[in-house]
């Protein structure tokens, strides 16, 4: 969760990023002997379809877009390099003059391709399954066999959560904790389990500044903790692949986690200038030991799937081939078992804890308020978008 990370309303590109279904018939691309060519034409229809699009394809394809689109209609960057910090311009700045002396030409038709290929990649995404609860945009929720299954659904975004995401996460665990079903699963669909916090949380700072929207995001992170502490049945973890941030941190309050052989789990933590969340300053030492947890939360170790295993964070690693029919296995197992008498074992367990972890959670959000506006923060945000930009 980072502040003041707006990119960008920029020239091209529509503020709300994603797409339909479309593409550039065969009639409409003129070819010069071997080499494909694109009209004005085509360019201008690629603006077009680039504002109909309805998922966000992130700041580093947003940059390359932009850039495209620069040096398409104005040729090579000519404009003077914007001050440090002066994020988005600066990081608008780096891409377009990454682009060189390419021709204006080649420019127009790779900013083509570009859109076409995002276009290409959201009409081909799987539709909702059967059964998949409505109303929800970033997640998938389904019921079936005594087991609610919440999949964070943003696989394009390698399943970052961003604000949207927060509250329907919040929705779905309210909606489960007084369902029928026996346990609850999270999953995320794609190649990742979740990336962490979408960096463009942060985009629209409020009229009270960051103070503001610092304070605004801490509350929203408290709540959104409280809800795994406080959930009533067995939950469980299944991380089908890399694991960042928060994603990462929260796996102290689940009650299983299992993982494939090529998850990874990382908390860069000192890299953004953040502190931790989600009661792993609690969580993590408990389970893994003061030095482990301090190389995780502290210097940004980033676990392997085994490595996490073997310090309590993971319960069982399974081969990324046999993972999914494995743990769906055992769950659908675990599911048949009683569900009031799992209820009340956990709430055993946790019973103990439960005081604690709500004051590690208010202590842990009221410390990021402070690091979100602190200007380590600031500028390890210049210096992450300023590594994306050169592209």
């Amino acid at each position: 969760m980072l502040l003041s990370c707006h990119l960008f309303l920029m020239e091209g590109l529509s503020s709300a990023v994603t797409v339909r279904c479309f593409y550039f018939p065969a009639q409409q691309l003129h070819t010069t002997k071997s080499v494909m060519q694109f009209s004005q034409e085509d360019f201008e229809k690629a603006k077009d379809q680039l504002k109909l699009l309805k998922q966000d394809p992130g700041n580093e394809v947003k940059l390359r877009l932009y850039a495209l689109f620069k040096q398409a209609t104005e040729g090579p960057c000519n404009t003077k390099k914007p001050g440090m910090l002066d994020f988005v311009n600066k990081a608008k700045w780096d891409a377009w003059n990454s682009l060189g002396a390419l021709p204006q030409n080649r420019a127009r038709q790779k900013y083509i391709e570009l859109v076409t290929g995002l276009v290409s990649a959201e009409s081909s995404m799987a539709e909702t399954p059967p059964g998949s609860q409505p109303g929800y945009e970033t997640l998938q929720i389904t019921t079936k066999d005594n087991i609610t299954t919440i999949t964070l659904n943003r696989p394009k975004m390698k399943n970052a959560i961003n604000t949207k995401m927060y509250k329907e996460l919040l929705q779905a665990l309210e909606e489960a904790a007084k369902d029928d079903s026996v346990i609850t699963v999270l999953t995320g669909n794609g190649d990742y389990y979740c990336s962490g916090n979408d960096l463009n949380n942060f985009a629209d700072v409020p009229q009270g500044g960051i103070e503001e929207k610092a304070k605004e995001s801490g509350n929203m992170l408290k709540d959104f903790v409280n809800h795994f502490i406080d959930f009533p049945k067995p939950l469980i973890a299944v991380v089908n692949g890399p694991a960042v941030g928060i994603s990462v941190t929260l796996l102290g309050l689940f009650d299983i986690v299992y993982a494939s052989d090529r998850a990874t789990f990382h908390t860069p933590f000192g890299n953004l200038g953040l502190s931790p969340e989600g009661c792993s300053s609690y969580t993590f030492p408990k389970i893994m030991g003061l030095a482990k947890a301090s190389e995780m939360l502290l210097f940004n170790k980033k676990l392997t799937a085994a490595e996490a295993c073997s310090q309590g964070l993971v319960t069982e690693v399974f081969p990324d081939r046999t993972f999914q029919k494995e743990v769906w296995t055992r769950l659908k197992a675990y599911a048949n078992l009683p569900r009031n008498s799992l209820s009340t074992s956990k709430q055993l367990i946790r019973s103990m804890e439960k005081e604690k972890l709500h004051e590690v959670n208010a202590e842990e959000c009221e410390c990021l308020i402070g690091r979100w506006q602190s200007d380590e923060c600031l500028n390890a945000i210049v210096n992450f978008f300023q590594k994306k930009s050169k592209l």
